[in-house]
């Protein structure tokens, strides 16, 4: 990708927030930090944009989270996922799959 912002498409920022999490439960920085690595730099989520996800994440109850001492010693708030937010996790990638393939399909074609 080209070193220029890439906008994530509508809806990709929670299969990315949920597959972050599945690894281990990581604060608002932490999230970020990890997206920004996992999709080799193509994507720095803002916090204007992350924390929104992530309360409304709570709200459907994919995410829940407490506070703590993070890795500097300053109290932050980890997201960690659920039960069902595992369940909304599969479901975002068997989504996301088949996006992909459409869009491979119409872009492949004459």
């Amino acid at each position: 990708m080209s070193p220029q912002r890439t906008d994530l498409l509508r809806g990709t920022l929670d299969l990315l927030i949920l597959k972050t999490l599945n690894l281990e439960p990581l604060h608002g920085v932490g999230i970020s930090r990890r997206i920004t690595q996992i999709t080799r730099e193509a994507f720095q989520v803002s916090f204007g944009s992350l924390f929104p996800s992530l309360h409304r994440m709570e709200e459907k109850g994919w995410v829940e989270a407490e506070w703590r001492a993070s890795e500097n010693n300053r109290r932050a708030k980890y997201y960690r996922l659920t039960a069902s937010g595992r369940a909304q996790l599969k479901a975002e990638e068997r989504e996301w799959n088949q996006v992909v393939k459409i869009m491979t399909a119409a872009v492949e074609s004459a």
